[in-house]
């Protein structure tokens, strides 16, 4: 499976990022959109990140492959770590995408069931988890 197919999977979850660019390279942006090459400055950037992405897609495949990484959106619900802690089981957490936890879980069961978290994109959870677990987020 691609990641453009997970893309399109996952619902096309994003998270908004700031870049400084410099005047010149902004400028060279803003002619090819003048010239129509692209409909704005985000779908230029989009379009460079997207074969940036693609002319890396084999390194990423084999180091997803190598480090056991979930590969585009992980949710944990409130009865996902409660079944954990019932099995005296934990987590650790390593995502390529979104990492999630449920609103509803209290910081206490998370600390009891997740060991670790790894995330490579974005981390979803209510502040209260983010902080109990911050020592756990690598």
């Amino acid at each position: 499976m691609s990641v453009h197919e997970l893309r399109q999977k996952a619902g096309e979850v994003s998270e908004k990022i700031t870049i400084n660019l410099g005047v010149v390279d902004l400028g060279q942006i803003d002619l090819l959109v003048q010239e129509g090459f692209y409909s704005n400055r985000t779908d230029l950037i989009r379009t460079a990140i997207r074969n940036q992405l693609a002319t890396h897609a084999e390194v990423v495949r084999e180091t997803v492959a190598r480090k056991t990484f979930v590969l585009g959106l992980q949710r944990y619900t409130r009865a996902d770590l409660e079944a954990l802690r019932a099995a005296g089981q934990t987590l650790q957490i390593q995502v390529l995408g979104l990492a999630s936890i449920a609103n509803d879980v209290p910081p206490e069961l998370a600390l009891a069931t997740i060991d670790s978290i790894v995330v490579l994109g974005a981390f979803h959870a209510s502040p209260a988890v983010k902080a109990a677990l911050a020592d756990r987020i690598h």
